[in-house]
């Protein structure tokens, strides 16, 4: 989260002051939901996706420039390594990808740009000072603004990110560019809940999510509270005929549904029935710093054994490779050698570093246990089908039902060697970073994908 102490001082620093200055973050969604977007906008695969029978999905974390290289060098990495018995790199079986904060900007850029995004990213990003116009110091002015709501408003980050690196794309463009599939994820602040830019959220709202711009989702996710003041989104309830999807009702209702999934579907149904006029966003990492609620909501909304597969897809599936690319700083701060403290600052940075460090872990232990049941559900279902479905789904002469396995891991510094771990855990959560410390982040997610027991596992599994 950027700019770290600094912004929490900003905080604490504000709340004495009577702010004078006004936040404007006018929405820049539009009303309407053009039909023939809908499946490519969908939370989930579409057909024609999984055109292999091995998957490779990839979540980003939060961190700032530190989590975008930390990405990026799992992304270079995964291009060097062969996929066994082919001549293509895994790179190219990569399906999906959702990024949060930091790791949405990486996430965003290759999912727009593919391959030829990577001979250029380092330069046109990583190397650059996103933070330029923004402000950053702590004076009178900025302590107004934050008391007022941020002190950026939601228009100078976009702007630099369109400027120099999206230019102008919109969701539109985004997902009619095909694989990877790429969630961006922020938080709605007043549900507590992820907010997936996708066509459920925006179905619900009655509004274009092709003519969104790729800038600004990505900016929601990565806006820190009191440095960026909330990116807003407006529904436009009555505006469109969109019925809410059967299962976020079913969900909805349920007494006994997943609590990540009942409140969101929650949320889905005050967007929807007019009850919120206006969502409020921060960043993705307040709720989920793995980025990894797209992926467990998409699974666990289904109504099928395989879904948010085809059952083709799903029979021709044989092994899946989820990576958690986690690029958080490690435990800081001197104020556990005296009897005295944390306080001030450091008592708000504790407090939200404890927060998100918290969740984190609770995201991953949930998708953990979610893939392991789907990968059951998976292999009762193949073994059910009859011969005639076999034959209808494309199931080849010797195909073996139980033929299906999916590896999950996560990829951190603490994996690496205990000294440089400790050097890539200080580097600071800023969107501007000297080149030999985005360098080294950089070879750090190489190495690490390199030595993860799990992608080797994986790899000789194929």
């Amino acid at each position: 989260m950027a700019w770290g102490r600094s912004i929490y001082g900003v905080a604490l620093s504000s709340m004495v002051l009577i702010g004078c200055a006004t936040i404007q973050n006018a929405p820049v969604n539009l009303p309407g939901t053009p039909p023939d977007l809908a499946n490519k906008l969908a939370l989930g695969f579409e057909e024609g996706a999984v055109e292999d029978d091995t998957v490779i999905g990839l979540s980003f974390s939060g961190g700032g420039t530190r989590a975008a290289a930390f990405s990026f060098g799992v992304l270079s990495e995964l291009e060097r390594i062969p996929v066994r018995g082919a001549q293509r790199p895994m790179l190219d079986r990569v399906e999906f990808i959702s990024g949060v904060s930091g790791g949405s900007v990486t996430a965003a850029y290759y999912g727009l740009k593919k391959k030829a995004g990577l001979a250029e990213f380092r330069q046109q990003f990583l190397l650059r000072n996103a933070e330029e116009g923004l402000q950053t110091d702590l004076n009178l002015a900025t302590f107004s603004r934050a008391l007022a709501g941020g002190i950026n408003d939601s228009t100078g980050f976009p702007r630099w990110l369109d400027a120099n690196l999206f230019h102008g794309a919109t969701f539109g463009q985004f997902r009619a560019e095909g694989r990877p599939r790429v969630w961006i994820n922020a938080s709605d602040i007043y549900n507590r809940t992820p907010f997936v830019f996708g066509a459920t959220t925006f179905g619900a709202i009655c509004s274009d999510l092709s003519q969104y711009p790729l800038a600004d989702a990505v900016a929601a996710s990565a806006a820190v509270p009191v440095a960026f003041a909330p990116v807003v989104i407006q529904t436009y309830p009555g505006k469109c005929d969109t019925p809410l999807p059967p299962w976020l009702l079913r969900v909805r209702d349920s007494k006994n549904a997943p609590p990540l999934l009942a409140a969101f579907a929650k949320a889905i149904s005050r967007y929807h029935d007019g009850s919120m006029p206006y969502i409020k966003l921060l960043d993705g990492g307040l709720v989920d710093n793995y980025g990894l609620s797209g992926f467990t909501i998409a699974r666990l909304s289904s109504d099928t054994p395989y879904g948010p597969l085809s059952p083709k897809q799903a029979v021709k599936l044989r092994r899946a490779l989820f990576l958690v690319v986690d690029a958080k700083t490690g435990a800081s701060g001197n104020w556990i050698n005296t009897v005295e403290g944390p306080s001030g600052v450091d008592l708000v940075k504790a407090a939200a570093d404890t927060a998100i460090d918290a969740s984190v872990a609770g995201s991953f232990t949930a998708f953990n246990s979610t893939m392991a049941a789907w990968q059951a559900s998976l292999i009762k279902w193949r073994c059910g089908l009859s011969a005639a479905e076999r034959v209808k789904y494309g199931a080849r002469p010797g195909w073996n039902c139980h033929d299906l396995k999916f590896f999950v891991s996560r990829l951190g510094f603490d994996q690496l060697d205990s000294a440089r771990a400790a050097q890539l855990e200080n580097v600071p959560t800023r969107f501007n970073l000297p080149s030999e410390q985005v360098d080294a982040v950089i070879e750090a997610g190489r190495d690490a994908l390199r030595a993860s027991p799990t992608l080797q596992a994986f790899a000789s599994s194929l």
